[in-house]
């Protein structure tokens, strides 16, 4: 379809990063709250499986996007357990061991650099105002890029770096969960009546989800908290 950057009378819009997750679907929900046209990312990176690309895909027609873009690149297999099936994904780990600030072998080298910039590239071609992100800093593993600092500084790269940022109106990057803890992600996200069914949070790509991945049990645990049953199955719960 044609798409323009001039900005004409109309909604304000949004990109919505949609991972298929947990973070990402109330993200989005947050934004479609706020009154944004969303306007859907979805990146197939070389990730160990496609599931959550599937998950992402019911998400976005549970939200009503207004459009859905899918991206595909290609990362080395190096660098990452979620890149490499012949790397093993940590499992079992206790909350201490996954909140330990020690970066985990799941983590993506420059893997949110990339994707946000491939959401300013699609912000300024439909005249976005804001780019959505599930990113939280009390409930993750670790990643450095999934900080107010990191979201900061890219934000000044958008305000130097952009057609949009020159004329003084770069989008801004917006990320609703960043000081929420999993728990305080579902209690907010239940109340936007997000479909957690159609999510996928698992590392693994397996028909249920593991349980046992840093990603499932920040997940269960966060469903546990708020006193619900977490409404995808597991293969090992526990």
């Amino acid at each position: 379809m044609g798409r323009s950057t001039k900005n004409v009378t109309g909604p304000k819009k949004a990109i919505v990063l949609l991972s298929g997750g947990l973070d990402s679907a109330t993200a989005a929900a947050v934004a479609k709250d706020q009154g944004y046209e969303l306007y859907g990312l979805t990146v197939s990176y070389g990730q160990r499986h496609i599931k959550e690309v599937a998950a992402a895909k019911l998400v976005g027609k549970a939200l009503g996007l207004k459009d859905h873009f899918f991206s595909e690149i290609v990362l080395g297999k190096d660098g990452s357990a979620l890149l490499d099936e012949g790397s093993g994904v940590p499992l079992d780990r206790k909350d201490d061991q996954i909140r330990s600030g020690e970066i985990p072998s799941t983590y993506v080298p420059a893997r949110n650099i990339i994707l946000l910039s491939i959401a300013a590239y699609w912000a300024e071609v439909v005249g976005a105002e804001a780019i959505f992100t599930g990113f939280n800093v009390i409930d993750y593993s670790g990643y450095p890029d999934c900080s107010k600092e990191f979201v900061a500084q890219f934000e000044r790269t958008l305000k130097v770096g952009t057609k949009t940022g020159r004329e003084g109106r770069p989008p801004k990057v917006i990320a609703p969960l960043l000081a929420l803890d999993k728990a305080g992600i579902i209690r907010l996200g239940t109340r936007l009546k997000v479909p957690y069914d159609l999510t996928w949070s698992c590392y693994k790509g397996g028909k249920r989800a593991c349980g046992r991945c840093d990603s499932c049990r920040l997940r269960l645990k966060g469903f546990e908290t708020v006193g619900m049953a977490d409404p995808i199955d597991y293969d090992n719960p526990d």
